[in-house]
C-alpha cells in the first residue's frame, strides 16, 4: 500500500540526509528563479554563477568547467582518509531555444527560451542534495566523498558531456548516477531500467546536386526533386532491411526542400533528419550503412550525393550495479511501491558518454502531479513540473550517496 502524502511516510527514517523544510522552500525559490532566466548551451553564465554562490556560501570550493560554464565541486574529500573512489551526482543545467507559453509566476521572462525539460530540477536536486550532504560530511557522516557535475549543453550535439570529460570530471570518480525529469511519471515515483533507458540519436544533412532544366524536358535532367523524395521514402526501407529489426534504427526526415518555381527542374536539393536507434551496436554501424543507402539511391537517379553525418550521442545504457544503487535509495526513502519499470525513451540524453568511461545509471524522476491528467511532454511550452520532485531527486541522491559505501 503506497503512502498518499508526504505525512505518511515513516517518520524516523533509516537514513539521514534527508531535506529539511528550510532548504527544501529554499531550492523552489531557485528552481523558479532559474525556470525565469534560462540559458542555452555554452551561455549559462547567470546560472552557473548563481550555482557557485550558493555552494561557497556553504563552505564548498566548486570549480568552473574549462568551457566557461558548468562546475564541479567535492564534497568530504578532505578528511585526511585514504583516497576513495567518488560518486558523481550528475545535472545538466541549460535550456531550450522555445517559448515558455506558461501563465506561472516564475514563467521564462527570456524571449524563445525555456526549461522545457526540466533541468532546473535536476540542477535544484543535485544541488540540494550537494547541501545536505556537505551537513554530513561536516558531522563525520558521509562515509564516502562525493562529486557534484553541473554540465552545461546537454541540448547541443553531441551535448556537452565530452566537453566535461576532457575537463577532467570523472577524474577518480568509480560511479555516476542522473535523473531526467519524467511527466508520465507521478511525483513521488521514479522510473528504472536496466540496459538501455534512452536511445542513441544523431544528425543527417545530405545535398544532392546535378543538372537541372525545364520541367517539360525531364530526359536531359537530373530530376532532382524525384531523387530528393527516393532517398526520403527509400533510405529508410532500405536500413530497415540491412540490419536487425531489434535494434530499432530509424532515419527520420525533418526537412526537404528544393526548387523555387513549377516549371523548372532545379539543381539542387537538401534533406535533413535524424537517426536513432536503441542499442550500442547499430549506433557504431549506422554511419557506413547510411552512407552506403542514401549513395544507392541517389546514383540510381543519376544525382550526386553529398552527406554529412553528425555524431550525437550514444543510447543511456544503465548498468545493473548502479540501478540497483538507485532502486535501493528509492525503497529506503519511500518504499519499493515508489519505484516502477519504465521503456526505453527514443529521445537522446548525453550522460551516455559518461557511462563509456564509468558505471552509472540515470532514473527516471516523475514530475507529474498526483491524480492530473493534464498532458505536459517535455521540449513544450507548456511544460511544467510538481515541485515536490525536488524534495524526491535531493533524497534520492542522498541516500545513493550513503549507500554506496555499503558497495564499494
Amino acid at each position: 500500500m503506497s503512502p498518499e502524502t508526504d505525512a505518511d511516510l515513516p517518520a524516523e527514517p533509516a537514513l539521514p540526509g534527508t531535506l529539511p523544510d528550510t532548504l527544501r522552500t529554499e531550492l523552489i525559490a531557485f528552481r523558479r528563479d532559474l525556470h525565469m532566466h534560462p540559458e542555452l548551451g555554452n551561455q549559462e553564465f547567470r546560472t552557473t554563477a548563481a550555482i557557485k554562490e550558493r555552494l561557497e556560501r556553504a563552505g564548498l570550493e566548486p570549480r568552473v568547467l574549462a568551457v566557461g560554464t558548468g562546475l564541479l565541486c567535492d564534497i568530504g574529500t578532505d578528511t585526511g582518509a585514504p583516497r576513495q573512489p567518488l560518486l558523481a551526482l550528475r545535472a545538466d543545467i541549460d535550456g531550450l531555444p522555445i517559448p515558455d507559453t506558461k501563465t506561472v509566476p516564475y514563467r521564462s521572462t527570456v524571449p524563445d527560451r525555456a526549461h522545457a525539460c526540466g533541468h532546473d530540477v535536476h540542477t535544484s536536486a543535485v544541488l540540494g542534495a550537494g547541501l545536505v550532504l556537505a551537513e554530513l560530511a561536516r558531522a563525520g557522516r558521509l562515509p564516502q566523498p562525493v562529486r557534484l557535475i553541473f554540465q552545461p549543453a546537454e541540448e547541443v550535439l553531441p551535448g556537452g558531456a565530452p566537453d566535461a570529460i576532457e575537463s577532467g570530471v570523472l577524474e577518480g570518480v568509480g560511479r555516476i548516477v542522473a535523473v531526467h525529469c519524467d511527466p508520465k511519471v507521478e511525483v513521488g515515483r521514479i522510473g528504472l531500467r536496466t540496459g538501455p533507458i534512452t536511445s542513441a540519436c544523431d544528425r543527417l544533412e545530405v545535398s544532392l546536386d546535378g543538372p537541372g532544366g525545364h520541367t517539360a524536358r525531364p530526359h536531359l535532367t537530373t530530376d532532382l526533386v524525384t531523387a530528393a523524395a527516393k532517398v526520403a521514402t527509400e533510405v529508410p526501407a532500405l536500413i530497415s532491411r540491412r540490419i536487425d529489426a531489434r535494434s530499432g534504427l530509424a532515419v527520420t526526415w525533418g526537412r526537404i526542400e528544393s526548387g523555387h518555381a513549377c516549371n523548372v527542374i532545379p539543381q539542387h536539393a537538401e534533406l535533413s533528419g535524424t537517426v536513432r536507434c536503441l542499442d550500442l551496436p547499430a549506433w557504431r554501424a549506422a554511419p557506413d550503412l547510411v552512407h552506403a543507402a542514401i549513395d544507392e539511391v541517389a546514383t540510381l537517379h543519376h544525382a550526386k550525393s553529398q552527406i554529412n553525418y553528425i555524431r550525437g550521442v550514444p543510447p543511456v545504457v544503465n548498468e545493473p550495479s548502479s540501478t540497483e544503487l538507485l532502486r535501493d535509495a528509492m525503497a529506503v526513502r519511500r518504499g519499493s511501491y515508489a519505484v516502477e519499470d519504465t521503456e526505453q525513451s527514443l529521445g537522446g540524453e548525453d550522460f551516455s558518454w559518461y557511462l563509456e568511461h564509468v558505471p552509472g545509471a540515470m532514473a527516471r524522476l516523475g514530475v507529474r502531479p498526483v491524480g492530473d491528467t493534464t498532458r505536459r511532454d517535455l521540449h513544450c511550452g507548456d511544460f511544467d513540473v510538481d515541485e515536490g520532485a525536488i524534495r524526491v531527486g535531493v533524497e534520492l541522491f542522498t541516500a545513493a550517496a550513503l549507500l554506496e559505501a555499503h558497495r564499494s
